[in-house]
């Protein structure tokens, strides 16, 4: 695999925490507009993607391939907890 092919891999590897992330974090700010507006958008899609991503690694690690459905489920899940704590958690009142 040469270098450009190597990023790809890569690239597609972490793109649906990005995805899910970002989705995430823009439906938040839709839905709870008032209590997040001091929480920038890209802050909070910081918080769950990287989260998110860490499942990621976590699934490949524990399942020892990517594309597990727990792997997922992980990430949603942890996309939502980050969000709640970068958006609602201790010290943001």
């Amino acid at each position: 695999m040469d270098v450009l092919g190597g990023l790809w891999h890569l690239l597609n590897f972490y793109a649906p925490a990005a995805g899910v992330g970002l989705f995430a974090a823009l439906l938040a700010k839709l839905l709870w507009h008032a209590e997040l507006k001091g929480s920038p958008w890209w802050r909070l899609w910081a918080w769950a993607s990287g989260s998110a991503a860490l499942m990621a690694i976590g699934g490949l690690v524990y399942f020892g391939r990517d594309g597990k459905m727990a792997t997922y489920a992980a990430m949603v899940a942890a996309c939502a907890v980050s969000l709640w704590w970068a958006g609602f958690g201790p010290g943001r009142r």
